[in-house]
């Protein structure tokens, strides 16, 4: 298995559709010319940027967070060009960028170390051959202050990992639960 480069991201994206808007270079500044968290295409990997739709843990409707039993009644929708996440909190994001991932490639996630450095963890679970969708983004502020993600900005890094040979079941085979998904998807059990 090896780690791809940014030539081959740049031609899956452009003549497969790996991704969806795509960024070729490295993204410094917003539009306005604001300065913003890097995106797009690095030495190797790629950047994702943060949607501008959230889901906040509140803790309001006292419901129990139960993976097999998820009440969406523990989150607090927000919609905009950034998020406060309450101390010691999490919210629920997802990439502006769409994934299609090939059958011979495994994607894994790291957080940037701008967050990172801010105390603000992102997780997101391996992208497996031939997964597809917006992924689900998790920030955890570990801090005991408010904490702000910006929208539309990059918050962590893509890495894509080519296996010698094809997977005998993809996750598409699979008929995996979180196939095509769009938006911010909660739990399923």
């Amino acid at each position: 298995m090896s780690i791809k480069p940014d030539r081959w991201i740049r031609r899956m994206a452009v003549e497969h559709g790996m991704i969806a808007p795509f960024e070729p270079g490295l993204v410094r500044q917003t539009q306005g010319g604001q300065k913003a968290v890097s995106f797009g295409t690095s030495s190797y990997g790629y950047d994702v940027r943060c949607a501008d739709e959230f889901k906040v843990f509140t803790n309001i409707n006292s419901t129990i967070v139960d993976p097999k039993q998820f009440d969406p009644r523990s989150f607090v929708d927000v919609k905009g060009p950034e998020c406060i996440i309450p101390p010691n909190s999490f919210a629920l994001a997802r990439t502006v960028e769409y994934f299609k991932i090939p059958r011979d490639v495994l994607v894994v996630c790291l957080g940037k170390s701008t967050y990172a450095r801010c105390g603000i963890i992102v997780n997101v679970t391996p992208l497996e051959p031939e997964w597809e969708g917006h992924v689900t983004l998790e920030f955890s502020n570990t801090t005991p202050l408010p904490a702000r993600i910006y929208a539309h900005e990059g918050v962590a890094q893509m890495l894509f990992f080519g296996a010698d040979e094809v997977c005998e079941t993809s996750y598409k085979d699979r008929g995996g639960k979180y196939q095509g998904q769009q938006g911010v998807t909660l739990p399923k059990a």
